[in-house]
């Protein structure tokens, strides 16, 4: 263990010296009060440590001690439901010692040491065990059964395993090994720089619904997928994040809350616990772990927790669950990251931005992926991660952006213009685009309808077609559009209004199954392709856009699941003899 004293304090950077036995990125405690810090940065016998704490107080001369250990988290039972903050401290727990107001040198479990789990053993005695097999079960919540599996780098044959009410460091099993016996309790520590092991990442052609319409349909992510989510203040990214956070096809939600402001992370903290999960009509909380660094917390705190979030989605994803992560918002993770360049005297790259921005980013987002696990039963688990980037006065062009950019495979770019005018989720459907999209169409074709990749490339190019008659239109009027065109504008009105648009407050319109967002999708190309063959044959162009069936096309949306096909089909079958009897009065 390394010892040392403070030399110089900047902000949430303390040098300190003598500390030429301490490590790259080892956990520090700084002063007698017992900072928690690490180790970014080694001259010599002098160690810049970035200081998870506030610093005002400290001084030149005070110890820091080296605990020769890298910055870890607790996994095991206890995670779920749980607030924590940026370097995995329970804020309940904290609140109890010191009230609403954070301390410093607070040092706090991560997981509760005196609680009791109820651990179920699936492994017996003389079992053959490697990594990640799972030793036995504990109902954590209503809904999620943790596994407990056997740590990294352990393999051998049970010698004991244990049944009952236990704590979290209690021994569960005894493993024998090539090195002797191993003593394995339900809790295990991981460095969260380092990304746990799998034993193959898989191809992403799964797609996670959402019941988005606008995601599912245009911009879908794959299971295991990476997607930002950039847009201006007001457009609507952190009820975009609920909605995925309840609705997508994810096991278990864990919701970084980084640098944000801290009334928009207390109403997330008020929220969670009040959304019911659709899945199991119980409290979403129940299968969600959040993380809480708000703006006003000490800035280097920021930097750890999107590391401390990502390894806590991993473990769950190597029980063998689907894990969305979402991270609100990266941008101010970014920042962290330059002030903490800047006090190190580090040349600066782009705006300010340290050069190793892009590096950096890559490695978070490179963690995300569908794998078949380390165990030996070829168990496949998935990790996808959303993150939020929140570019200064909306503008993408910013470094932040561009890096996300370069490694992210979708991009749902948030929209001020479609906010202010009351169009939700405000996801701009000329600038944004997903590249798991070939990847997955196949499985679109497969599991739902075998057109639904070409009902797709259709909506894409009325909406694409619609945004250079609307230059036009700006240019010379509708006047001068012939009838043809003026039934395209139509039709993406329909898709822009009918389709993309979406109620995150509407009891049935929040949620839309893939095969309803089929049927919509039918209806609204149907009308156009009816509507232009009516149009060849002399049918006037006004009579088509005034028909009233579009209205119940508009309001298929909010039409219950098991209702769907019957209004389908009732819609369908008005949609053709409205058409067909203006055909027939044109020809009379």
């Amino acid at each position: 263990m390394s010892k040392g004293t403070i030399k110089k304090v900047a902000g949430p950077l303390v040098i300190a010296e003598g500390m030429r036995d301490a490590n790259m990125f080892d956990v520090v405690r700084v002063s007698e009060q017992r900072l928690i810090g690490e180790i970014i940065e080694i001259h010599g016998d002098e160690a810049s440590v970035q200081v998870y704490e506030e610093t005002s107080g400290l001084g030149p001369g005070e110890p820091v001690e080296s605990t020769g250990m890298q910055m870890s988290v607790e996994l095991g039972p206890g995670l779920i439901t749980s607030i924590y903050d940026g370097i995995q401290r329970p804020l309940d727990e904290i609140m109890k010692i010191s009230g609403n107001n954070l301390q410093r040198g607070v040092e706090v479990p991560a997981l509760k040491r005196d609680i009791t789990w109820e651990f179920v053993p699936v492994k017996a005695i003389g079992d053959s065990v490697v990594a990640g097999d799972i030793l036995g079960t504990v109902q954590e919540t209503e809904i999620i059964e943790h596994r407990v599996m056997v740590p990294h780098g352990i393999e051998g044959k049970i010698k004991q395993i244990h049944k009952g009410d236990m704590t979290v460091e209690e021994v569960v099993a005894v493993i024998e090994t090539a090195e002797g016996d191993k003593d394995v309790t339900m809790m295990q520590r991981w460095p969260v720089r380092v990304g746990r092991p799998y034993k193959q990442k898989l191809s992403p052609d799964v797609p996670l619904v959402t019941g988005q319409r606008v995601i599912d349909a245009l911009f879908p992510i794959a299971k295991g997928g990476v997607a930002a989510v950039p847009g201006p203040f007001g457009s609507g990214k952190t009820v975009v994040q609920h909605q995925l956070a309840k609705w997508a096809e994810a096991d278990i939600v864990v919701y970084i809350g980084c640098g944000e402001r801290g009334n928009e992370m207390t109403d997330v903290l008020n929220e969670f616990p009040e959304l019911i999960d659709p899945k199991t009509g119980r409290s979403l909380m129940e299968r969600t772990v959040l993380i809480a660094n708000t703006s006003d917390m000490p800035v280097a705190a920021r930097e750890a927790s999107i590391y401390t979030g990502i390894t806590i989605a991993e473990y769950f994803r190597d029980m063998g669950y689907s894990v969305a992560l979402m991270a609100d918002s990266t941008s101010r993770w970014a920042e962290a990251l330059r002030e903490m360049s800047g006090r190190l005297e580090e040349m600066p790259g782009e705006e300010g931005y340290p050069a190793y921005l892009s590096s950096r980013l890559a490695g978070f987002y490179e963690r995300a992926g569908r794998v078949i696990t380390l165990s030996g039963d070829d168990r496949q688990g998935s990790l996808s991660v959303i993150g939020a980037v929140s570019p200064p006065g909306g503008d993408i062009s910013e470094p932040v952006s561009q890096a996300t950019l370069r490694i992210v495979k979708v991009f749902w770019r948030l929209d001020s213009a479609l906010a202010y005018s009351r169009h939700f989720p405000a996801i701009n459907w000329l600038n944004s685009y997903s590249l798991y999209e070939s990847n997955m169409g196949p499985w679109f074709n497969e599991n739902v309808e075998s057109d639904w990749m070409e009902l797709r490339a259709q909506m894409m190019r009325l909406l694409q077609d619609e945004a250079e008659l609307q230059e036009i239109v700006q240019l010379v009027g509708m006047d001068a559009l012939s009838a043809p065109d003026r039934l395209k504008l139509e039709a993406a009105r329909s898709i822009r209004e009918d389709f993309l648009h979406q109620d995150a407050f509407h009891e049935v319109d929040t949620y839309t199954p893939l095969e309803k967002q089929y049927l919509l999708m039918q209806l609204v190309l149907n009308y156009y392709e009816l509507a232009g063959e009516a149009l060849s044959k002399g049918t006037a162009i006004d009579d088509l856009v005034k028909l009233e069936v579009r209205e119940q096309i508009g309001r298929f949306k909010y039409v219950p699941s098991d209702q769907v096909k019957a209004e389908y089909d009732k819609i369908l079958k008005t949609l053709e003899v409205d058409i067909n009897n203006l055909s027939k009065k044109e020809d009379f």
